[in-house]
C-alpha cells in the first residue's frame, strides 16, 4: 500500500493528488464545469459568471492549468482556455481502481485476531 505522503500517479503518469487537490476547491470545480460546457472561455467571461474577481478566476485558472485540467493559448489579447481531459481520465482509473480494491477487501474480510490470553488486559 502506498505511505500517504507518496504521490500517486495514474495509468499516464499524471499526479493525481494534483489533480485531486485542484478539484477540492468548489469554485475551481464550477470554472472546470464552465468551460467543459462552453469548449473553451476567457478567464474575463468565466469571472462574470461566479461571485469572485477575475485576478480570482487566473489564480484559480493557473492550479487547474498546473494540474494538467485545462490548458490556455492566446488568441489575439486574450487566453482561451480548455479542458484537457487525459489527467481527468487517469484520475478516475485511480480511483476506479481504488474502489475495486476496496471492495475486494470487504468482500473477503481478513480472519479475526486471535483472542488475548485469559488475564491479559
Amino acid at each position: 500500500m502506498n505511505d500517504a505522503a507518496t504521490v500517486r500517479r495514474g495509468p499516464g503518469g499524471e499526479a493525481v493528488d494534483g489533480v485531486l487537490g485542484a478539484l477540492a476547491d468548489p469554485t475551481r470545480r464550477r470554472l472546470l464545469d464552465l468551460i467543459a460546457d462552453r469548449g473553451e472561455a476567457t478567464a474575463t467571461t468565466l469571472a462574470g459568471r461566479l461571485p469572485v474577481s477575475r485576478q480570482a478566476v487566473v489564480k484559480h485558472l493557473a492550479v487547474l492549468d498546473a494540474a494538467g485540467l485545462v490548458a490556455g493559448h492566446r488568441a489575439g489579447r486574450e487566453v482561451r482556455y480548455a479542458v484537457r481531459p487525459a489527467a481527468l481520465d487517469d484520475t478516475a482509473r485511480w480511483l476506479a481502481g481504488l474502489a475495486a480494491d476496496w471492495d475486494r477487501r470487504r468482500a473477503d474480510p481478513p480472519a479475526d485476531p486471535p483472542a488475548p490470553p485469559s488475564g491479559a488486559r
